[in-house]
């Protein structure tokens, strides 16, 4: 069975620092593109980041661009996010997600063939 299963998710202080992980098993992982998105309450779900299968690229929404860093550890089959400088704006459920067969880069959101639950985050002001 695949799965993946953010955690790290918690209440912060505006300002604070958080990594998230999304851990994935029921399949090598290691050469598919993964990401992370976030949905607020009451909007649409939208992309954070991307990262290339091995590190060589990532892309990040202009509202995260130099405050989160994705990155992975394709021998523990694990994504992260760390989330400096938090913003209220960031309260949101944060989902990992891979790609298995992205055709582009960044992959197109309906290229992400395998979601996680997600994982809340608050921003407190």
């Amino acid at each position: 069975q695949v799965r993946l299963v953010e955690s790290g998710g918690r209440l912060v202080q505006a300002g604070g620092s958080l990594r998230l992980s999304c851990a994935a098993s029921g399949r090598t992982f290691n050469t598919d593109a993964m990401g992370w998105f976030r949905q607020a309450a009451g909007k649409e779900r939208d992309f954070v980041a991307h990262v290339a299968w091995n590190l060589r690229s990532t892309y990040y929404a202009d509202s995260v661009k130099g405050r989160f860093t994705v990155s992975r550890d394709n021998t523990k089959n694990t994504l992260y996010l760390q989330m400096n400088s938090l913003k209220p704006d960031d309260t949101a459920v944060y989902y990992c997600a891979s790609a298995p067969d992205a055709s582009s880069w960044p992959p197109r959101t309906d290229e992400y063939k395998y979601w996680g639950a997600g994982t809340q985050v608050t921003v407190s002001s």
